[in-house]
């Protein structure tokens, strides 16, 4: 499984807004400090405020906050909500529309599945809160 560039730029988001500690960030100085275009950054950014991470304050001195303080933000939750899908395997779709040849039998989607759920719950066991303290210890 491999995450989305939308997830990765997320995830540089929310710690860089993380390290400003309430202040208001620009979208523009993110993409410079990260070397992201700035018109798919808004994009980000527009869907993190939206899922409720990030609040946005539009006009000359605005920009965005984070929402949530940093030890309410567990990273499989965000990961969650910032990919679209995780089916590894086809079967796994819940809107697909062709049937398994092997159901009845197959232990791929169950396998799957479970290490799927291994795979958030280990993730949810991490904060913001824990990648700042990360960033921070770096910076020093």
């Amino acid at each position: 499984m491999r995450l989305t560039l939308h997830t990765d730029y997320a995830l540089r988001v929310m710690i860089h807004v993380g390290m400003r500690d309430g202040d208001l960030v620009t979208i523009t100085e993110i993409a410079e400090c990260h070397g992201i275009s700035k018109n798919h950054l808004t994009k980000v950014v527009h869907h993190l405020g939206r899922v409720g991470y990030l609040e946005t304050v539009r006009g000359k001195h605005g920009g965005v906050r984070l929402l949530k303080r940093p030890d309410q933000v567990r990273l499989g939750e965000f990961i969650r909500a910032t990919e679209e899908d995780f089916a590894l395997v086809r079967c796994m779709r819940c809107d697909s529309e062709e049937g398994c040849l092997l159901e009845g039998h197959c232990l791929a989607n169950r396998a799957l599945s479970a290490g799927l759920d291994a795979f958030f719950h280990e993730l949810d066991r991490y904060t913001l809160a824990d990648m700042l303290e990360r960033e921070r210890e770096a910076a020093q």
